[in-house]
């Protein structure tokens, strides 16, 4: 009773194939939705058994609540497939019927997002009345009792006992002083005339 079906268009046949199998269904939004396929080619009065998506004999068995939106200047989809299928509806919600809107531009209208919400909250009261008033904060008691569990438990840090001997620790001067090595008398470096003298590169 939480899932919400949503289909537009041509996707509005496995939408309303699937809301009538369900009976627990939260609702169900059709968006500029087909009443066969066959019917969008061509407006026959009867449906034939090579029709696909046959939403005009479906939507009947539709037990949950049913939006419908469709824009009136809808040149894929007549606006009269929405108004036909609302109109069949065993439980009808307000219908949106854009005026000016075309087939694949209704989100762009702050209509509809309105009235989208208006109905998802519509369904969330609806709910609250039928199964009567909640706590709306069930978990709250678990939260304080499992943080007041994570403050009074053991602590993950400790200090160090006062009483124990402080152990002695060299400078960093002094591990430096040993690291360096003795001093040595630095050898005398030949000049590079002397070098030259010695082998007779001298000019």
């Amino acid at each position: 009773d939480q899932l919400i079906l949503y289909g537009q268009s041509v996707g509005s046949g496995p939408t309303i194939d699937l809301a009538s199998r369900l009976p627990d269904l939260r609702g169900v939004v059709l968006h500029s939705p087909i009443l066969s396929g066959l019917r969008v080619l061509h407006p026959v009065k009867r449906t034939y058994w090579f029709d696909i998506y046959k939403n005009i004999e479906k939507i009947g068995l539709v037990n949950c609540p049913v939006l419908v939106i469709h824009g009136t200047s809808d040149e894929v989809v007549d606006h009269s497939h929405g108004k036909q299928l609302w109109e069949l509806c065993k439980n009808k919600y307000e219908p949106l019927w854009l005026k000016g809107g075309g087939h694949c531009n209704l989100e762009f209208y702050p209509e509809f997002i309105r009235h989208l919400k208006k109905f998802v909250l519509a369904l969330g009261k609806s709910k609250l009345s039928t199964n009567g008033s909640k706590d709306p904060t069930p978990g709250v008691e678990n939260q304080k009792k499992s943080s007041e569990t994570e403050t009074t438990g053991p602590a993950d840090t400790f200090e160090l006992r006062p009483d124990l001997p402080e152990v002695a620790r060299n400078s960093l001067d002094s591990r430096l002083e040993k690291s360096k090595k003795p001093n040595k008398p630095e050898k005398s470096r030949m000049s590079v005339d002397i070098f030259r003298r010695r082998k007779g590169l001298a000019w």
